[in-house]
């Protein structure tokens, strides 16, 4: 199974105010970069994921966001984006934006 054409549109849309983003298909789901860095994931079930560690992975795990992982064991460094940002395209962009400021 593959991301959607529906869910790259919606994820490309999400992330309109932070500026041109590149995607890339990769093992079913889709890389999203920002000047060639990459910063979120989108699984082919339409979960968008960004990427954090440290103190920031830990600002999202607050606001109930999950980290994505195999098996439910191998843990990587990739957390739902929190619900606040799913529908707000400005709200998302400042998620990405502290992703960014924190890789």
């Amino acid at each position: 199974m593959s991301v959607s054409d529906d869910s790259v549109a919606w994820a490309l849309e999400l992330f309109d105010p932070l500026g041109e983003i590149t995607t890339r298909k990769m093992m079913g789901g889709l890389c999203l970069y920002y000047e060639t860095q990459i910063f979120a994931i989108l699984s082919s079930d339409g979960t968008l994921f960004l990427k954090a560690k440290g103190d920031f992975a830990e600002t999202l795990a607050a606001t109930g966001a999950r980290q994505f992982g195999a098996g439910g064991t191998q843990k990587m460094g990739y957390w739902t984006m929190p619900d606040d940002g799913l529908d707000d395209p400005e709200t998302a962009s400042a998620w990405a934006r502290q992703t960014l400021e924190n890789l």
